[in-house]
């Protein structure tokens, strides 16, 4: 059964949730979490591929499709966006689109390029905006980490990191976390030292999502979460929650 969604947005001055997910975004095994960040929303489900644009356009295209599917499952309206590139994230026209999201989601593929190509955009600053008049905002994978304010390349690690989008600056966050942890065994130092004690390194498993924010957030999904320090790891499960500072 599709989800109900309302058809108009009730004005609020409060922000709309947040979603940080390990990944699995548009899949079905995600439908309950995205179609929850819509309930009371616009049936308007935004998407960009940004991040993929890097791995070339068939892949950007299999994003499009997985979306618009998860879309039509939701029984909402998929609003693709094209970000290919800077040039493309300061056309108003591109960011006019933006406008009545209900949920608004940066899929996967390279942080590092979603974030030097969104950071001081106009179609950053749409999203921001949408976000902060009640859209729900949600990044998996490369889009969650690229919404922190420090990014590196889980790809390439010594590349080294560079300026997120600086929405959760108090956060860092290890996506795939159960995989990258298992073939990586010294991720989490790359991601701890230096480690600024104000900021919360988080590691989210496949299927997972952080939901909530700015400073709460309540782990959905099939795995778990994990507060890492250098002390050691903290496991949460669906429905435990967290604050940060």
């Amino acid at each position: 059964m599709p989800y109900l969604v309302e058809t108009t947005m009730t004005s609020t001055s409060r922000p709309g949730p947040l979603a940080l997910v390990g990944s699995g975004e548009y899949l079905t095994q995600m439908t309950d979490i995205e179609g929850s960040l819509l309930e009371g929303r616009a049936p308007r489900y935004v998407q960009l591929a940004t991040a993929a644009v890097p791995d070339g356009p068939d892949v950007v295209e299999h994003w499009h499709d997985l979306g618009r599917q998860q879309a039509n499952r939701l029984g909402v309206e998929p609003v693709i966006v094209r970000v290919n590139d800077r040039e493309d994230a300061e056309r108003s026209e591109v960011a006019r689109l933006i406008a009545g999201a209900g949920l608004i989601y940066l899929s996967g593929g390279d942080p590092r390029y979603l974030a030097n190509t969104l950071r001081g955009t106009v179609v950053w600053q749409a999203i921001v905006d949408e976000w902060r008049a009640g859209a729900a905002l949600a990044g998996c994978s490369a889009g969650a980490m690229a919404l922190t304010s420090w990014v590196p390349s889980l790809r390439h690690p010594r590349r080294g990191a560079t300026e997120g989008l600086s929405l959760l600056p108090q956060l860092r966050v290890i996506p795939h976390f159960d995989a990258f942890s298992a073939r990586m065994p010294d991720i989490i130092t790359r991601f701890l030292v230096p480690h600024d004690q104000s900021v919360t390194v988080v590691g989210i498993d496949e299927d997972t999502a952080l939901i909530g924010g700015p400073h709460e957030w309540t782990v959905r999904g099939r795995q778990s979460a994990w507060i890492l320090s250098v002390e050691g790891r903290r496991e949460l499960v669906e429905g435990q929650t967290f604050t940060t500072a």
